[in-house]
């Protein structure tokens, strides 16, 4: 499976330029050929959550008109990271990941259920409370949105759904850049399953984002590696890698959830 990976700066609090940005660099990521796009998180406006009110996206109706279109007119499927998203009618704000399929149709979203105090997400959003699981060629994706990383029972329990995949997206800040390689690996091995992470980069308000994007395979290898340059990764995945690590070290099977299940 051809997967491509929008490594991302952005303007904080700017959405015309954002949009436009990210526009750009899927047109870019095509001649790749890819299956599925992912953005990262909050592309759309960054963390000037001060502003949520005039500068969220209101219903999610610009991110939907232009990633339907985009995964419609090009036969892809499109994970538009998450952006920060007002609905009209509650009035709540939310961290909310969309995803279109190739046909142009949303298929999933997902509120980001960690809200993360240190950048004041508890102080203006609304936490979700489902999970994200969504279908592609066949196999069963989970993902998750920066801060859930921390959770490892949130990504147990999207394996357990029958996740072979796990996508996460995120800003996540170059001062805890070992945390986020670490966690991303324990995820992989912990689970088996594949571990893809699409982060930001560039610096907003004093604070700089490595990039850092990641894949690694069930087995813990690491097969890409971004730096901290806005860059298109392009990577191709084996989906029968899964199941040939999961039967030579069967953790699930042996698992003892009668004594501490989750």
């Amino acid at each position: 499976m051809k997967i491509a990976l929008i490594q991302m700066d952005l303007q904080i609090g700017e959405p015309d330029y954002n949009y436009e940005h990210a526009g750009r660099l899927m047109e870019k990521a095509m001649p790749g050929q890819p299956e599925l796009i992912i953005l990262p998180e909050m592309w759309n406006t960054g963390y000037a959550l001060e502003k949520a009110e005039q500068i969220a996206d209101a219903d999610g109706q610009r991110t939907r008109e232009m990633f339907s279109s985009f995964a419609k007119e090009n036969r892809v499927m499109v994970l538009a990271g998450s952006v920060l998203y007002r609905d009209t009618a509650s009035g709540d704000i939310t961290n909310t990941m969309l995803l279109f399929d190739d046909a142009g149709k949303e298929v999933l979203r997902y509120d980001k259920m960690h809200l993360f105090r240190l950048m004041d997400e508890d102080q203006y959003l609304k936490a979700g409370s489902s999970f994200a699981l969504f279908d592609c060629k066949g196999t069963t994706f989970g993902a998750m949105i920066c801060y859930d990383l921390r959770f490892p029972q949130l990504s147990r329990r999207l394996v357990k759904e029958g996740a072979k995949i796990l996508i996460n997206v995120a800003q996540w800040p170059t001062a805890r850049v070992d945390h986020w390689r670490t966690l991303l690996t324990a995820r992989a091995i912990e689970n088996q399953a594949y571990m893809i992470a699409v982060n930001r980069c560039g610096e907003s308000r004093g604070t700089a984002f490595p990039g850092s994007s990641m894949v690694i395979d069930p087995w813990g290898e690491i097969l890409l590696s971004a730096d901290d340059r806005e860059q298109i990764c392009h990577i191709e995945i084996d989906l029968g890698k899964v199941d040939e690590i999961r039967k030579k070290i069967p953790v699930f099977d042996d698992q003892r959830l009668d004594l501490y299940g989750v």
